[in-house]
């Protein structure tokens, strides 16, 4: 009997250990393809997500200031824009000549 215990004992280490291993291997794999995707990215001139969330929002708030800024010289225009005064009569002038 502690035979067969001394063999699952065993059984048990090695099997975590080749567990652990495997976790291992895993965790490469990913760190390898995560830096692959990353080169990749950065020599086709593509942006992570953050960066384009970030650009994105910073253009957002810009359009919406363009669009503040746009209505306050519109109303600046109007109020300098010279007012349209009545045409002036033409009068007919008269000789001043002596008549012969």
């Amino acid at each position: 009997m502690q035979t067969n215990s001394r063999l699952f004992d065993d059984l048990a280490r090695l099997a975590t250990g080749a567990l652990g291993t495997a976790q291992g291997v895993k965790d490469e794999w990913e760190n390898l393809i995560s830096q692959r995707l990353e080169r990749f990215m950065s020599e086709k001139g593509l942006v992570s997500r953050e960066e384009f969330d970030a650009v994105k929002a910073m253009a957002v708030l810009l359009r919406e200031e363009n669009d503040v800024l746009k209505a306050r010289l519109d109303a600046l225009e109007k109020a300098a824009a010279p007012k349209k005064k009545p045409a002036a009569r033409k009068t007919s002038a008269k000789s001043t000549k002596p008549d012969a």
